[in-house]
């Protein structure tokens, strides 16, 4: 009986450390990833309704100097 649980620990050990050797790396392109953001946040602003010479909504219009009309 006690051959059986060293054959099992012996078998749950060599599994646990085969699958501990195993990594998966995954390399994304700078560039791509570069542009996909660019595409995400033109997108972005077009369904806001803003082009890209306009301001986000929120943030203040330029006024005149005091003085200059």
């Amino acid at each position: 009986m006690q051959t059986h649980f060293r054959l099992l620990f012996a078998g749950l050990a060599t599994t646990l450390a085969m699958s501990a050797c195993v990594t998966i790396n995954i390399y994304f392109p700078e560039a791509a990833a570069e542009k996909a953001a660019d595409k995400i946040i033109d997108d972005v602003w077009q369904l806001n309704g803003a082009g890209k010479d306009e301001q986000p909504a929120g943030e203040a219009q330029p006024t005149p100097a005091q003085g200059q009309e």
